[in-house]
């Protein structure tokens, strides 16, 4: 059985990483199913992939502060660049013909590149279900709801797709009402909660032995993810190193991100080397693992940064982007709100804040026992609901790990997953 997965990647590291963590899910609990993704990310051969996936990469896009697209590296236009990518897209479907199509965000994707791989597949594999995987949060509303009015992707959803797959809880933020779905697109909608990152592949105790921590010491992880806007948050915790005082025994691991300029790496390194107590890295795909060791994180709000800050159950101070787009700001604001962690706006960041705060939180390493449980069961359920529809098509009873169930079951897993 095959798996199409169409994953942009405009920008950071965010998109790629979410998607390789639900098909690495996948392929473990549905042995049959073989997986191909088609991404712009330009470091997806930095990540460790699993057996039974392969990936076509397509050339790629980045976008300012301001959301302009433009070509990362070739130096071609921007329709030039969409065409081409669309072009390579539609050979892939037409050549791979997936049985089930996994679209991630935008239903016609960058540009509407995806439009007539898309339409390909309704007229000459009309039973290639296509699933939309929405994460928790996208813009404000009032963005969010004129970007898809004007892009008609409501209709898009309500003409192609089987249903739309939320990572998020409409607890925390709904979708459906904040972005005024209507009634036949809500109704495809299905929350999974937030995807819970798997252990890393070191305990912590190794990870603070490599790193030689004494037993005293307090370990900080300061990440900006993927690294291309992250100069700021890194700068300024450099700075409140310097009004730190000697009685905190603080050691901190930097990991600046890969897709950091190199320039602006070399002046962190710089200031980072008056102080003994800091190390830093570019890039590691195993971040869990030092998460996991970490007293408490200091980093961006993007979604799979949160889930593993969410999934250690760590202290933790989130300083979001806001800019081109709302979504990590709003997302830690809400969480924030629960008492999760501490959140600060970057308008806000100064270095006396960042480190009053970051005290703050290390003096509650003990979790509010009223901090609030958050679903973390996205990734079961995902690979519930895509082996029952790739059962459906083949007919038969699927026994793939966490999705066995009796040939009855199948249609309410559809209907009421």
């Amino acid at each position: 059985m095959r798996l199409m997965v169409y994953s942009h990647d405009g920008f950071g590291l965010g998109n790629i990483r979410r998607m390789l963590a639900i098909c690495t899910h996948l392929l473990n609990s549905i042995p049959e199913v073989s997986i191909l993704v088609v991404s712009g990310s330009p470091i997806l051969h930095s990540f460790r992939l699993p057996k039974r996936l392969d990936y076509i990469k397509l050339p790629c896009l980045n976008r300012g502060t301001s959301g302009e697209l433009y070509a990362k590296y070739l130096g071609t236009a921007i329709d030039e660049t969409v065409k081409l990518r669309s072009e390579l897209i539609l050979s892939a479907v037409t050549n791979f013909k997936p049985d089930v199509f996994l679209v991630d965000k935008k239903p016609y994707g960058v540009r509407n590149e995806l439009q007539i791989a898309i339409e390909y597949l309704k007229a000459e594999l009309p039973k290639t279900p296509l699933i939309l995987l929405l994460r928790d949060i996208l813009d404000r509303s009032d963005v969010t709801i004129q970007e898809w009015q004007k892009h008609d992707y409501c209709n898009a959803i309500q003409k192609f797709y089987d249903r739309v797959l939320v990572v998020g809880a409409s607890e925390i933020f709904d979708i459906r009402q904040e972005y005024q779905l209507p009634p036949m697109v809500a109704e495809k909608v299905q929350f999974c909660g937030y995807i819970r990152k798997e252990l890393g592949r070191k305990s912590p105790n190794l990870i603070r032995s490599e790193l030689r921590l004494g037993p005293e010491e307090k370990l900080i992880l300061v990440t900006p993810g993927g690294g291309e806007d992250g100069y700021s948050l890194i700068d300024t915790y450099l700075s409140s190193l310097a009004l730190l005082s000697a009685s905190h025994e603080l050691r901190s691991l930097i990991v600046c991100g890969p897709e950091m300029p190199s320039e602006d790496r070399a002046a962190l390194e710089q200031k980072a080397a008056l102080y003994p107590q800091v190390q830093m890295g570019e890039f590691t795909d195993d971040l869990m693992s030092y998460i996991a060791a970490a007293d408490a994180v200091v980093a961006m709000g993007g979604y799979n940064t949160t889930c593993e800050i969410l999934s250690a159950s760590k202290p933790a101070v989130v300083i979001p982007r806001v800019k081109p787009s709302q979504e990590q700001w709003i997302r830690a604001e809400h969480l924030a709100k629960l008492g999760v962690f501490a959140a600060i706006h970057p308008e806000h960041l100064t270095p006396e804040i960042l480190l009053q705060t970051l005290l703050q939180q290390l003096n509650t390493l003990q979790r509010k026992s009223s901090t609030p449980a958050i679903d973390l069961n996205a990734l079961p359920k995902i690979s519930q609901y895509i082996c029952t529809l790739l059962a459906k098509k083949k007919d038969m009873v699927p026994f793939c790990g966490n999705c066995q169930q009796p040939e009855q079951l199948l249609d309410l897993a559809i209907t009421k997953f």
